[in-house]
């Protein structure tokens, strides 16, 4: 069954963009910032939720405040290209906390991976456990994260004007 796409309207832009911003706001400072009243930003915000597009409210952590955080980009390559093998590697990074962000990219490599680990000897496990023991990997890459200049999760929702 397909997902049901959601119409947004301006102002549902605008709440979208400042939840993305800052979810810790209170309903009436929403409403104030995008002309609504409470009760209408929450109904908003439990439509935004039952369609899908609010999948979770999160804390996010500065890394550059935590001495022992250690970020990760490994590029990965699979052995096989079939839809199977996509699936259980997939499932294998999905199961772990360590990974952040999974990308299925185009070009030389399949797979973008984000990882945030506790330092050089946590990462090193991590690495082992889920790029250079798993089956199927033929090759990654990893580059290590030396200044967090910015980091974020914030999604567009309107196409700008060009």
């Amino acid at each position: 069954m397909p997902k049901p796409i959601l119409t947004l309207d301006d102002v549902d832009h605008d709440l979208l963009d400042l939840l993305q911003r800052d979810s810790g706001r209170t309903l009436r400072e929403l409403g104030d910032l995008v002309a609504l009243s409470p009760s209408a930003v929450q109904r908003r915000i439990d439509r935004y939720r039952k369609l899908g597009v609010l999948a979770r409210h999160v804390a996010l952590l500065d890394p550059s405040r935590l001495p022992t955080a250690l970020l990760a980009v490994c590029l990965v390559t699979l052995e096989r290209e079939s839809s199977r093998h996509h699936h259980a590697f997939r499932r294998r990074l999905l199961a772990a906390d360590e990974v952040q962000q999974i990308y299925d990219v185009s070009g030389d490599w399949d797979y973008v991976v984000i990882l945030a680990c506790s330092g050089m000897a946590h990462h090193t496990a991590v690495a082992d456990r889920l790029l250079k023991e798993a089956p199927n990997v033929r090759r990654y890459t990893t580059l290590f994260v030396l200044d967090p200049v910015r980091t974020g999760c914030a999604l567009p929702t309107r196409t700008p004007d060009t």
